[in-house]
């Protein structure tokens, strides 16, 4: 009996470390442009949107434009939110690497050419004045535990930090680390989760603590990174078209739409009254525009 009880414990102790852990979660594409489904949830007492969109694996920017008419911080209970899994995937050829889109803070992972599988995950990007760099880039770096040396322009912001600060709770590159083939730019983890979601960094892009450890490992060294700007994204799904709208970027978003669509010589399938809802309203949800 005592043997069977050790056991039990031991499993729970496991499941816990699992459940805390957090595990990656991958969206069958299949031959679509569209991944993901969208969720609802019941705010319950103490609920907040940015403890939700982490719940989900969502950023902060996300589950906020999915729901701007709810108070993020004293959301109603048993109000309900929307809960926006569901992307149109980047304009872009699905090669193998990463593919950031800044318009979105979103990641996703490609692991191959023509991928049937995809990862995905929320980020926070750099904030104005030190944006993050757009571009083609590789991966020429992984450390876990990184020491964080800390970037002279941050030193004459923050005089009181050490130029150094060793691997801990204190270190804001979390405990796992990618670094991108320029200057100092590196995708790693965070000692502030709120942050995901948000243009908060010196350019890095931050991942979730829980994310982070999943996409070290999924990423081998020398991968692609492409990182865009695409405020407005377009795809198909079950002969459906969709449309995803970001706001916050300095174009002209019905333009923008028309270009795409009609370079896709998609032009005849679409309904104009919802494409014009769609581009006023950029909730950064995915909507069906077909006719």
């Amino acid at each position: 009996m005592i043997r069977v009880g050790a056991i039990v414990l031991l499993m729970g102790i496991l499941l816990l470390q699992a459940d805390l852990a957090g595990a990656v979660e991958e969206f069958y594409a299949g031959n679509s442009e569209v991944i993901g489904a969208m969720k609802r949830y019941v705010v319950k007492e103490n609920d907040s949107l940015i403890e939700l969109a982490r719940k989900f694996d969502l950023g902060y920017n996300e589950i906020a434009e999915a729901n701007e008419k709810m108070d993020p911080f004293i959301p109603e209970p048993g109000a309900a939110v929307r809960i926006p899994t569901f992307w149109v995937l980047p304009n872009l050829p699905r090669e193998q690497g990463i593919v950031i889109n800044l318009s979105e803070m979103r990641l996703y992972y490609y692991p191959y050419r023509d991928a049937k599988f995809i990862f995905t995950f929320p980020i926070g990007i750099g904030d104005e004045g030190t944006e993050t760099p757009l571009g083609v880039f590789t991966i020429i770096e992984k450390r876990v535990n990184p020491v964080w040396n800390v970037p002279k322009s941050i030193l004459e912001e923050r005089p009181d930090l050490p130029p150094q600060v060793p691997p801990g709770p204190d270190n804001p590159l979390g405990t796992h680390a990618l670094r991108l083939s320029i200057g100092p730019v590196l995708i790693h983890g965070t000692n502030k989760p709120w942050g995901t979601g948000r243009r908060v960094s010196h350019g890095c892009i931050r991942l979730y603590p829980e994310d982070i450890p999943e996409l070290f490992r999924l990423v081998p060294l020398g991968v692609k990174v492409v990182i865009v700007r695409q405020p407005i994204k377009l795809g198909l799904k079950n002969g459906r078209i969709f449309l995803e709208v970001h706001r916050g970027e300095k174009v002209d978003y019905f333009r923008g739409a028309m270009e795409l669509i009609i370079a896709r010589k998609l032009l005849s399938r679409i309904d104009t009254a919802k494409l014009s809802r769609v581009v006023r309203e950029k909730t950064g949800i995915p909507e069906d525009i077909s006719r």
